[in-house]
């Protein structure tokens, strides 16, 4: 169904202060609309039709040519890169008959991962993320899987990047046996790509919330603030891809009722289920460890102005008695009008004799605060 559709945004701070966005459309659209993601790459459409014997890799120019490979005994995946035609698109729905809601689900990004079955299908939306070659940060696309008898038809958001390609290895070399099995394990390989690629994301995280660690304690500074929180929201970003998913991949494993998903292919899910719980635990652990760093930087930060403090009240008491002996000798008074209007100006001795005065009582101090050990307190500072 092709129509015009309003997109609203909006924004909400979550409990750890972090802006979520929210898509939803306008009161009274038509369910089944399309819209297109703006910049959206034109789709690339790849079929790789396989059995034990034989794999077949072709590049797909027309959606109607995925048809004859639809019903045969052979494995077909038909992997869609990009969203940028509605025209392919839409016939792509038809080719595979795909219901409008589904056709929207996969269209209309960003979606809440999740698994619905319509009919001799099986609809699994996820969240596929792929580190940056930069080794900082990651990619964050939508994938939809369609699972059928024969077939699977993977929707990917984007054209650049994705983590399949150990999976295509597989295919085309034979490893394993990928190519013996029917088209729900080459799903739960997908799936299994899909969640495995979230760990090398979360051991660089790890790494990075090691140095932060040392860096809010040994100099912490506002750079080291916006670390934490670009960390802590990198964290959640990927907490909203892999929980949901988990559900879903527990709802494929438990419906007794889906005949498209072998026992023995759930045996497999439940692997890739438990790497689920696995990838959740390590993000749940590192946004502990994210927030616990922000109370770390505020009570370092604090030490180090205790520490400042606490060196400049030692300045400030060595030069107060100092000062009030200049403070009485700056004064105006004239000795010849009385004997006590400071005498001692008159002395011959009198000005040495007072510099005597301020560096014994100068000195004094010092040999007291060192015995005490607050110049170790000023040592740290200055090294800081």
């Amino acid at each position: 169904m092709v129509g015009k559709r309003i997109q609203l945004v909006s924004y909400v701070v979550d409990e750890d202060d972090q802006s979520i966005e929210y898509h939803y459309d306008a009161p009274g659209t038509v369910p089944g609309t399309l819209t297109i993601p703006e910049n959206a790459d034109p789709p690339v459409i790849v079929l790789i039709d396989y059995n034990e014997e034989n794999a077949v890799r072709l590049q797909i120019e027309q959606p109607e040519d995925c048809a004859p490979y639809l019903d045969t005994e052979s494995v077909s995946w038909v992997d869609v890169r990009g969203l940028g035609s509605e025209d392919i698109l839409l016939r792509l729905g038809r080719v595979f008959s795909l219901h409008p809601l589904v056709l929207e689900d996969v269209v209309n990004v960003p979606q809440r991962p999740k698994m619905e079955e319509y009919g001799d299908q099986v609809t699994i939306i996820t969240r596929m993320v792929v580190l940056k070659e930069s080794g900082r940060g990651f990619y964050s696309e939508q994938v939809s899987l369609i699972l059928g008898k024969h077939y699977v038809l993977s929707v990917q958001e984007e054209a650049q990047h994705d983590c399949f390609g150990i999976v295509r290895d597989r295919i085309r070399s034979a490893k394993g046996s990928i190519r013996k099995r029917n088209a729900d394990y080459l799903a739960y390989a997908l799936l299994d790509a899909i969640v495995d690629g979230f760990f090398p994301i979360l051991e660089v995280y790890g790494e990075e919330i090691e140095e932060l660690e040392d860096e809010v304690v040994q100099s912490p500074t506002r750079q080291t603030l916006e670390k934490i929180h670009h960390v802590k929201r990198e964290l959640l970003t990927l907490r909203r891809s892999i929980w949901p998913l988990r559900d879903a991949i527990n709802s494929l494993i438990r419906d007794s009722s889906n005949e498209l998903v072998s026992e023995e292919a759930k045996l497999y899910l439940r692997d890739c289920y438990d790497h689920t719980v696995q990838v959740l635990d390590m993000v749940e652990t590192y946004r502990e460890l994210a927030a616990s760093l922000m109370d770390v930087y505020l009570s370092s930060v604090s030490n180090r102005m205790n520490e400042i403090m606490k060196v400049l009240t030692v300045i400030s008491t060595i030069f107060i008695p100092l000062t009030f002996v200049a403070g009485i000798y700056g004064m105006n008074f004239n000795p010849e009008k009385s004997p006590l209007n400071m005498p001692e100006l008159n002395w011959y001795w009198g000005y040495p004799l007072c510099w005597v005065v301020m560096l014994t009582i100068a000195i004094s101090l010092v040999f007291y605060f060192k015995r005490r050990g607050w110049f170790e307190d000023f040592s740290t500072v200055s090294k800081k």
